[in-house]
């Protein structure tokens, strides 16, 4: 229904009303939906969660409809965050001078050396080496 539609179904006296119920019983139509999935979400991760991890509120599951979009590079580096947190490699050339700490030789920018992924492996098998 258009704004136009429902001025022409009801008057100003009703229309005060149901914002009057909103403001008593809380919100109506897909807001009070997304109230919904964030109290399951909520309750669901706080029944899950150990003893001693933090207990999360409803605030935490809520949407945010009016926040500003990000940009490619913020979205990059949240990808990175989480990539750190999960304990995954950032294979880019970026991340893997991140890793080193200093810039890479041109070799390294190339590409991967194909025989280091192969010998850090038989190393995680044999275990370390001599001490």
């Amino acid at each position: 229904m258009t704004v136009g539609e429902l001025l022409a179904r009801i008057d100003s006296r009703e229309l005060t009303a149901w914002a009057a119920y909103e403001q008593v019983h809380g919100p109506l139509g897909p807001l009070r939906g997304d109230y919904h999935a964030a109290l399951i979400a909520a309750t669901i991760t706080n029944m899950l969660a150990g003893k001693k991890a933090g207990r999360k509120k409803l605030n935490d599951f809520l949407l945010e409809w009016d926040r500003k979009p990000q940009t490619w590079e913020e979205q990059l580096a949240l990808v990175r965050a989480m990539n750190r947190r999960l304990g995954g490699t950032d294979t880019t050339e970026q991340g893997r001078r991140a890793a080193d700490g200093h810039d890479q030789s041109p070799r390294d920018s190339a590409g991967p050396d194909p025989g280091r992924r192969r010998r850090a492996g038989r190393r995680a098998r044999r275990g370390p080496g001599p001490s």
